[in-house]
């Protein structure tokens, strides 16, 4: 098995044993651009969930007692998300980021949106492309400016009027001015 299909099958043993504690995850980052055509090279998964820090502490436990090497940082006042969990092994990296008390709307949507399976195979849910242009908004920065401009070049189809109204619903500003660069 390649280290892409070890990691791949890695995180779907993570996200069935989050679901088993009712706590869905969806694919955001490198992994879902990728699945949107906007591929960059990555080593790592990121799944995003809606879980308080002491549900992201005891399923840390948990992923420990299956055999995963855990580590939790709760959040802090410098960091959007709401607590990173980096499960390693020799697969690669995945990292849990729950979004519960910084922006759950997000994810929700991500969840309850149509068509956010995985083309891979995987049972893994990927992030709509809506979602994930907030996300990147809302992370800020270059890399992720440079990745909503790539991941829509990538995908001239998508409904960038949705796009749009997803921001502004989420308050989130400065979508235009990335599009501009679109043209």
């Amino acid at each position: 098995m390649s280290k892409s299909e070890s990691i791949l099958r890695a995180a779907e043993r993570v996200a069935s044993i989050l679901a088993g504690r009712d706590v869905p995850a969806v694919v955001i980052g490198a992994m879902a651009l990728a699945a949107h055509g906007y591929i960059r090279f990555t080593k790592d998964i990121d799944l995003a969930v809606l879980a308080d820090v002491p549900t992201m502490r005891s399923i840390a436990d948990t992923l420990r007692t299956e055999g995963f090497a855990v580590e939790f940082h709760p959040p802090d006042a410098d960091d959007p998300p709401g607590g990173l969990m980096g499960v390693s092994e020799p697969f690669g990296w995945i990292q849990i980021v729950s979004f519960a008390d910084r922006f759950p709307a997000v994810i929700r949507d991500s969840l309850a949106a149509e068509n956010t399976a995985s083309d891979s195979g995987s049972g893994l849910r990927v992030a709509p492309i809506a979602q994930l242009v907030a996300l990147k908004l809302y992370a800020g920065g270059t890399r992720s400016h440079a990745d909503i401009i790539e991941l829509l070049r990538r995908n001239p189809d998508a409904d960038l009027e949705q796009i749009r109204e997803t921001c502004r619903r989420y308050r989130l500003k400065g979508l235009d001015r990335l599009l501009d660069e679109l043209d």
